[in-house]
């Protein structure tokens, strides 16, 4: 079984890939692409899917062997990435900021 971590590694792996897709202009990935670029076992791919979809991040159109054949971000999965986004682009300039305010002067 996997473990929590795991399992949220997983499901943001999911979610960054996705949101690497939109940035270019590829809305939609295969589940096969998906597997390919994360390298996750089919299994482990499908519960994060699912998972994800489960909570309207995104949307998933399934194979007969409930493995994912097309997936993409919904506009709520867009949303929360951009937040996260924003929120580390946040961090790294205050952490910049304190880097230049602590640096002696030359």
């Amino acid at each position: 079984m996997t473990k929590l971590r795991e399992r949220k590694n997983n499901r943001e792996a999911v979610l960054r890939s996705l949101y690497g897709a939109v940035a270019f202009n590829r809305p939609e990935v295969s589940g096969s692409a998906l597997h390919a670029e994360l390298g996750l076992p089919d299994e482990d791919l499908s519960a994060a899917c699912a998972y994800l979809a489960d909570e309207g991040l995104i949307s998933v159109d399934w194979t007969s062997h409930r493995t994912p054949a097309a997936v993409s971000l919904t506009h709520e999965g867009i949303c929360l990435m951009e937040e996260l986004e924003e929120e580390q682009e946040e961090e790294q300039e205050k952490e910049q900021e304190k880097a230049e305010t602590t640096e002696p002067d030359g």
